[in-house]
């Protein structure tokens, strides 16, 4: 099986760990808050503190992971700050991403934030992969349909695996 690296690993994120674990991954889910790292592992991942805002703290958190699911469609924070975890920060990082270990990434483009956004955020997704032949899977299930936006992601895991 694969390391799963869950970027944005809050409620909806620890139900998909549980998952992709009882799938047989190996998972790592991030937070920015510490307090919330004991929720991450009771969902059976691997729990470490990184910000999406600042790509360095989740470099260090790509070693012998295989897919990476970038789940920003809740993001909060102010407007310009949502705007570039689906714009420069995530081109970055996806761009990054073809240096690493990393096979593919898993893009969450439905959720909250401004449509546009999640727009934006998928056609970068899909650039970067395309551009360097890395797989990439774009789910758009309503994550308030919790079950459905799991197996949606965890389909989208299996995509890229499947490549």
């Amino acid at each position: 099986m694969a390391r799963v690296l869950i970027v944005g690993c809050g409620c909806r994120g620890r139900e998909l760990a549980a998952g992709l674990a009882a799938d047989g991954h190996a998972v790592r889910g991030t937070t920015r808050d510490p307090d919330k790292l004991s929720g991450i592992e009771a969902a059976g991942a691997e729990a470490v503190v990184a910000d999406p805002d600042r790509l360095s703290t989740l470099l260090g958190h790509l070693g012998g992971v295989s897919v990476m699911c970038w789940l920003m469609g809740t993001a909060v924070g102010d407007a310009e700050a949502v705007a570039a975890l689906h714009g420069p920060r995530l081109e970055s990082m996806a761009s990054k991403l073809i240096d690493s270990g990393v096979r593919g990434l898993v893009y969450e483009a439905a959720g909250t934030i401004e449509g546009h956004l999640l727009a934006e955020g998928g056609g970068i997704v899909r650039r970067v992969g395309e551009a360097n032949r890395m797989p990439v899977e774009i789910v758009e299930q309503d994550p308030a349909e919790v079950e459905a936006w799991v197996a949606a992601v965890r389909d989208g895991v299996d995509g890229v695996l499947g490549a």
